[in-house]
């Protein structure tokens, strides 16, 4: 929704000055869908030479969540360290071996089903398994564990952003692209240089609406795109951090809720629920 906003708030902003200005639209508007077709069409080209296909995938994903709100939440959070905290406080109480079926089938969990959002989540599932299924072992240390954790996290973070790179690379090349369209025009206007000078003028601004279309692509949409898109990554790795923080922890010693407590400081203060918030909801939730 905002990203719709702020699309046509900018493109008012700069056609809108253009006629206010006594600018004439209509020869933007007679050279626009021309200029869209070679720069769309030649910047689309090479965004497919220049990626790979799973690349590609995970761009098309990653351009769909744009125009959707962010799914984590300090709802979602509350419930993802809620789940933490019941898998802790039984395998406190009965032994980390108690825990060892709702490891290896957490669709069939009644504590993973407890908590919906989260326990149907794939990533966050597998995730929270894999290094449970660590802990039950007992051949690992902490330290062991938090490495390979890290090297995990690192490994989402370079995939993910890889959509990020390709529609900042995108972004630099759509002036570029614009560039070539105006060149080409200029050409055009070059083979009618017999013409009357009012219609020279018209095909020189025509071709000039190449670069103008190349830059306002690349800045007021591919560069935003990609810049709410990674703020979309990292959100994604926040909620593997917070994880991180919580088991560890709880390996080191501590009691649940106070583990809990690690993870819930490692997320962002907007979407952070207060102590209270967090223990309410956990009580209520036994």
């Amino acid at each position: 929704m905002f990203v719709l906003i702020g699309w046509i708030v900018a493109l008012a902003a700069v056609f809108g000055v253009f006629i206010a200005h006594g600018g004439n639209i209509a020869v933007v508007l007679h050279a626009l869908p021309f200029e869209m077709a070679a720069i769309g069409g030649a910047a689309f080209g090479a965004f497919i030479a220049n990626n790979q296909p799973k690349v590609l995938k995970a761009t098309a994903r990653g351009l769909g969540q744009c125009f959707k709100g962010s799914k984590y939440t300090k709802a979602r959070y509350m419930e993802l360290m809620a789940l933490l905290y019941d898998i802790l406080q039984k395998a406190r109480k009965e032994g980390l071996m108690a825990i060892e079926k709702d490891v290896e089938e957490p669709h069939a969990s009644p504590l993973f089903q407890k908590y919906p959002t989260v326990g149907n989540d794939h990533h966050v599932v597998e995730f929270v398994t894999d290094y449970l299924r660590m802990m039950v072992s007992g051949n690992l240390n902490a330290h062991e564990i938090e490495s390979l954790m890290d090297s995990e996290i690192e490994t989402h973070h370079h995939e993910a952003h890889a959509a990020v790179g390709a529609l900042q690379r995108l972004a630099g090349a759509l002036p570029a692209f614009g560039i070539v369209a105006a060149v080409l025009g200029v050409v055009n206007t070059m083979g009618s240089v017999g013409q009357p000078p009012a219609v020279l003028g018209g095909m020189i601004g025509s071709a000039l609406v190449g670069t103008f279309l190349g830059i306002l692509l690349a800045y007021a949409f591919a560069e935003p795109l990609a810049g709410l898109l990674e703020q979309k990554v990292d959100e994604a790795g926040k909620e593997l951090q917070c994880i991180k923080t919580t088991l560890l922890a709880s390996m080191q010693g501590y009691a649940p809720q106070v583990a809990v407590e690690f993870g819930r400081k490692v997320l962002y203060s907007t979407e952070r629920p207060s102590f209270a918030e967090l223990e309410s909801h956990v009580k209520g939730k036994k």
